[in-house]
């Protein structure tokens, strides 16, 4: 079956095939491919004119467009997202991390889920936990996390090429 003149499929292979090219971002000329220039406009860029390109789906995952319950409009050809995201504070739940000792209990668990450090006069103690706290302690004793540093924020992937097709069968419009 022929595809259609702007179809975009998903390629395995190292070069484009004939009548194909990669989703790149390449600036063609208008001249030389009227036909796929009357499907996707200049809508990816270039001046309308002599040139326009191609949409870039290099580093990108392609989402459909318009609108759901829920979303925002999704334009085409509008590029979302960013690879990386630094969080700040405002955009974590509230929580606390109440540090909590004891001043009287000793050790004698040495298992640490849901207990303390025990107050040891014995260093030498091998169950060095308590089981429950009996006193608050400084909260400056805990250090600031995080620090506004970007982190990796994409799902996991393999990466293949997006081609499209410069020839085939024209799309008549369905009204």
């Amino acid at each position: 079956m022929d595809p259609y003149v702007g179809e975009i499929r998903l390629f395995a292979g190292i070069y484009a095939p004939s009548g194909w090219a990669f989703c790149n971002g390449s600036e063609l000329s208008v001249q030389e491919n009227q036909v796929l220039y009357s499907v996707i406009g200049n809508q990816y860029g270039g001046d309308g004119v002599t040139k326009f390109k191609l949409p870039n789906l290099t580093g990108s995952v392609p989402i459909g467009t318009g609108n759901g319950p829920g979303l925002t409009p999704r334009p085409i050809a509008q590029p979302v997202g960013e690879s990386t995201v630094t969080l700040i504070e405002s955009q974590m739940p509230a929580h606390t991390h109440p540090p909590q000792g004891t001043t009287t209990t000793a050790g004698g668990v040495d298992d640490p889920t849901n207990a303390i450090w025990g107050s040891e006069t014995n260093f030498s103690q091998v169950k060095p936990y308590a089981p429950t706290p009996n006193t608050s302690m400084n909260p400056l004793a805990l250090n600031v996390a995080g620090g506004s540093q970007p982190h990796n924020n994409m799902q996991p992937f393999v990466a293949l090429s997006f081609i499209i097709a410069l020839e085939g069968v024209y799309p008549q419009k369905s009204y």
